[in-house]
């Protein structure tokens, strides 16, 4: 099975995409706004075609996006896969029946939610977001995925701000992880 990997070229041309926006939403953070990314055609398609060819041999049922930037990259990716997307939402959006996940992220407490009926049992779900901080929201979304008795194949986003520790909390809980670019959260370079 390929496991696709951006080039260096990409991943050259995608960190010169992300902005860094200092003391959002709170003091003292270095948000890292990737919609320039999606701005760009050229770099939004050839993050779809990367994650495409990542994910296409693993045979996901369907793809699961964390509201709201993962709603972008997963509907998008859902699309050029031909697979349905499901939203993982904020609490209280949701216009029906729903189960909730609490959980801390890196500036604050916040909540989850997904349809009861968004997963079949079995289904096996790629889940998507933007950025993986301290896990908090993805691994909150995996509770949520495995709660409706579907499997998650991996825990995908654009950038991982490993020194925040997500991606090794979701590890350390089972989970598959990939992104398509690891950084440091106090990296303002960009």
């Amino acid at each position: 099975m390929s496991m696709a990997r951006p080039t260096q070229d990409q991943n050259k041309a995608w960190l010169d995409g992300i902005r860094t926006v200092k003391h959002w939403p709170k003091h003292g953070v270095m948000f890292k706004d990737i919609t320039p990314l999606f701005q760009n055609p050229a770099y939004f398609k050839s993050m779809i075609d990367t994650l495409k060819q990542r994910y296409e041999p693993m045979k996901p049922d369907v793809i699961a996006g964390i509201d709201a930037r993962g709603f972008m990259l997963g509907a998008a990716l859902a699309q050029a896969m031909g697979l349905g997307f499901v939203p993982i939402r904020k609490a209280g959006k949701l216009p029906f029946e729903t189960i909730k996940e609490d959980y801390a992220l890196e500036y604050g407490q916040a909540s989850i939610e997904i349809h009861i009926d968004a997963l079949k049992a079995g289904d096996k779900v790629l889940l998507v977001d933007d950025l993986m901080a301290t896990g908090g929201t993805m691994l909150a979304a995996v509770r949520l995925i495995k709660r409706l008795k579907a499997e998650v194949l991996e825990a995908c986003a654009i950038i991982d701000l490993r020194d925040l520790g997500g991606s090794a909390l979701l590890r350390n809980e089972a989970v598959r992880v990939f992104s398509l670019l690891a950084i440091d959260s106090g990296d303002d370079t960009h």
